[in-house]
């Protein structure tokens, strides 16, 4: 790669690592190009040369913080893939929880401002890559839960796993802004945060399972 090859790609991580961490923080609507730039150290010019303009700068940001979470965080958690299903199911609680509580992770943050205010312009690219992560979710839950269960109580598991991952977020932004001196929850011990969660959700599936037997 020439030097001027990587003084360009060098200029468009700059950009995307300054678009997700503005659009985590403000939502698409508030970001501007201006301030994007500002915190990238480089221009206007620069976003149309890479990105032409503010929607595709803003799908491209949120690819870049997904793929980066998902690095350093393997959405298996480590577990390997023979291991017994709540084993693994684990494993995907512990990496969910790590990306949300990960510092430099910002995808999570940009669909939670996304919800509140769509834009519609995630559709697309958050069907591509979430949905393969959601459906691998979903056997995992299947197997956990046995065949007696319908697909309600897989949805209700599903969205139960998923809303504590997304209290974490909520804690995050509370922590972040200060509106209250002593947040409600302690973020130092993430792990213990995860332990409850894996251990409540397999408790709540167990509980379930055996119910949908009997």
């Amino acid at each position: 790669m020439t030097d001027l090859k990587k003084k360009s790609e060098r200029t468009r991580n700059r950009l995307l690592t300054a678009a997700c961490r503005i659009f985590a923080e403000k939502g698409f609507q508030e970001a501007t190009i201006a301030e994007i730039c500002e915190q990238a150290q480089t221009n206007i010019a620069s976003v149309n040369y890479h990105f032409r303009d503010k929607e595709t700068l803003y799908l491209e940001s949120w690819r870049f913080a997904f793929t980066h979470e998902l690095t350093r965080h393997p959405p298996d958690g480590g577990v390997a893939g023979d291991a017994a299903p709540e084993q693994r199911l684990a494993g995907r609680i512990y990496s969910l929880i790590q990306r949300v509580a990960d510092r430099d992770g910002y995808s999570f943050a940009i669909m939670h401002k996304e919800m509140a205010r769509p834009t519609r312009l995630l559709a697309d690219i958050l069907e591509k890559e979430i949905d393969p992560q959601r459906r691998q979710l979903f056997g995992l839950l299947r197997e956990c839960l046995g065949q007696a269960a319908d697909d309600r109580h897989l949805q209700y598991c599903h969205d139960s796993i998923m809303g504590q991952c997304f209290q974490l977020l909520r804690l995050k932004q509370i922590q972040h802004v200060r509106l209250q001196p002593d947040p409600p929850a302690d973020l130092s011990d993430i792990k213990a945060y995860a332990d409850h969660v894996v251990q409540f959700s397999l408790a709540g599936i167990e509980a379930i399972r055996t119910h949908t037997h009997n």
